[in-house]
């Protein structure tokens, strides 16, 4: 297992990478997408404090629930991000000043972080389902603000960078 997840955690940050550099000719650009993966991210987010109230509530069928969910969407979202990015061409941030840098501040940290927290949560994932429950909690506690921050600073990036779609 956890060499298949080091593959996986190796993998796709290499194919996101790749994929950037991959343009489909005269399929773009489809500027309706960003605002759909966004909203994707903040349903992810939504799921994420869910999945803690429902497991601190002692509701583990619901905390799996959204948790397989939430995985869902983010595969989702890593989806409709590539497609994008392989049909449409990178949006400048037009900002200046104080909300330049903090927009930059925001995305670098989502972009890295975003890589970062694959290896966490899949293990955390994959502990619950193998029922290694305690070995699961103890990566939560990791995994959960990382994949969190993830999910909220996507929309952040997402609303900061909207008005330039387009332009």
């Amino acid at each position: 297992m956890k060499k298949g997840i080091v593959a996986v955690s190796i993998v796709i940050p290499l194919a996101v990478a790749a994929l950037f550099g991959i343009k489909i000719p005269n399929l773009g650009p489809f500027y309706f997408l960003p605002p759909i993966y966004a909203s994707i991210n903040g349903f992810t987010a939504i799921l994420l404090v869910l999945s803690l109230y429902f497991i601190k509530s002692g509701k583990i069928e619901a905390h799996k629930k959204v948790n397989v969910l939430a995985m869902f969407c983010s595969l989702l979202f890593l989806l409709m991000y590539v497609f994008y990015h392989m049909t449409s061409e990178s949006t400048s941030y037009g900002g200046e000043g104080l909300a330049r840098g903090i927009y930059f501040f925001i995305l670098i940290s989502h972009i890295v972080l975003s890589v970062v927290v694959i290896p966490f949560v899949l293990i955390t994932f994959s502990r619950a389902w193998f029922g290694q429950f305690e070995q699961h909690k103890k990566i939560a506690r990791i995994a959960y603000p990382l994949w969190l921050y993830v999910a909220v600073s996507g929309v952040v990036v997402y609303l900061m960078i909207s008005p330039y779609y387009g332009a």
